[in-house]
Formats: C-alpha cells, sequence, structure tokens
C-alpha cells in the first residue's frame, strides 16, 4: 500500500505539474514529522489529490461518506481517508483523528465543510477546532488557488489554469481543551489565516 501511494503521488505530481504548472509555496512550513493538520480551503473535487501531490510526507484524509461507495476510486478513497457525514462527524471518527494526531500522523481537513461555489473562503465548522484542541496538533493554513477553474463545481470535464499550494505559517495550539470558546476561536484563527493568504497572493497577481 506504501508503494501505491508512493507511485500515484508520483504521478498526480507530473500530471499537475505538466497540464495545471503547479507551483508548491512554502512547503517547508509543514513540519517533518509529528501530527500535523493540513487546514485547506475547499473549491473543487482536485483538491485532495492535489494536496498528496504536494506534500512530502503521506496524508489521512477526512472525506465525506458518500465518496466512498463511488466504483473504482472508492476503494482508493477507503485506503487513504476517514469517512465523516457532513455537518456531523461522529464521536468515534474524531477521537480516531485525535488518536492519529497524537501517535504523529498527517491529517488533511477541509474546515469549510463542503466546496465552495464561489471560489471565496467561508467560515470553518467547530469540528476542526475541535480536533485541534483535543490533539494539540500543528495546524498549516493551506491555500489552494486555480482549482476551481480547472474543475469548478458542476463540471464534468478539466479546464486549463494555473495551480498552486500555498502552505502558511503553522498555527500552534498551547493547549489540550474542551472548552468550546476555545475551540470556536481556533476555527476562527484558521479561516482568518486562509483569508489573509488569499489577500496576500490576490495582491501579488495584481
Amino acid at each position: 500500500m506504501n508503494l501505491l501511494y508512493s507511485v500515484s503521488k508520483a504521478f498526480l505530481y507530473l500530471f499537475f505539474k505538466i497540464f495545471y504548472r503547479l507551483e508548491v509555496i512554502g512547503i517547508e512550513n509543514v513540519p517533518d514529522e509529528g501530527g500535523v493538520i493540513i487546514a485547506a480551503n475547499h473549491m473543487s473535487y482536485l483538491d485532495p489529490p492535489l494536496i498528496g501531490a504536494a506534500l512530502k510526507r503521506r496524508a489521512t484524509y477526512m472525506a465525506k461518506e458518500g465518496l466512498f461507495n463511488i466504483p473504482l476510486i472508492g476503494s482508493f478513497i477507503r485506503a487513504y481517508s476517514l469517512p465523516v457525514k457532513r455537518g456531523r462527524p461522529q464521536p468515534s471518527i474524531i477521537k480516531d483523528i485525535v488518536k492519529r494526531l497524537k501517535n504523529g500522523e498527517l491529517i488533511v481537513i477541509f474546515p469549510e465543510g463542503s466546496r465552495s461555489m464561489d471560489g471565496s473562503i467561508t467560515d470553518a465548522k467547530r469540528g476542526i477546532g475541535v480536533i485541534s484542541a483535543m490533539s494539540k496538533a500543528t495546524v498549516v493554513p493551506t491555500l489552494l488557488m486555480g482549482t476551481e477553474k480547472a474543475l469548478p463545481v458542476g463540471a464534468k470535464f478539466l479546464k486549463p489554469s494555473k495551480i498552486r499550494v500555498i502552505f502558511g505559517t503553522p498555527v500552534k495550539v498551547d493547549r489540550e481543551s474542551s472548552s468550546r470558546q476555545f475551540q470556536e476561536h481556533i476555527s476562527s484563527e484558521i479561516t482568518e489565516a486562509l483569508k489573509t493568504l488569499r489577500k496576500k497572493f490576490n495582491d501579488k497577481k495584481k
């Protein structure tokens, strides 16, 4: 399975590099070891494989349950993802994710909960705050740019686009807490970090 992951990752990297001029910025912000949460904005079905291709470490994803039943790719998704009910992650899944993070794994989470219809960044759900506060894992805000053009919501075919993956400054969680206020604060901090990254790189394009 590790070989399959490595081969798939290499293929995807070449695919995005050749056809979408993939640019990866800030990879040094992702710790080489220890529990890490990659908290990314979500605009396209291309986002999960894109992040996997850009990372140096192996990733496990939080993915909605429906994706596990898709023919062919469903088995691949099951191998590298954890099923989540949209809007209400089960306590058992949250405990599993926290355990994995404490064991040093890297987990990819889309804190908005679903794809953005217009490419804007919406508020993070409280779930990522809960997971962060329970695990004390380092959170790396990750901005994806261009995937909303490469494969927009509702589109059936890929389109030309320049794609970027930007790993921002890590958000450190300094204590383990079950406080709802603290968890919501973390979620808000992640949202603001993503919006700041978006503004910074949008300004650079002008």
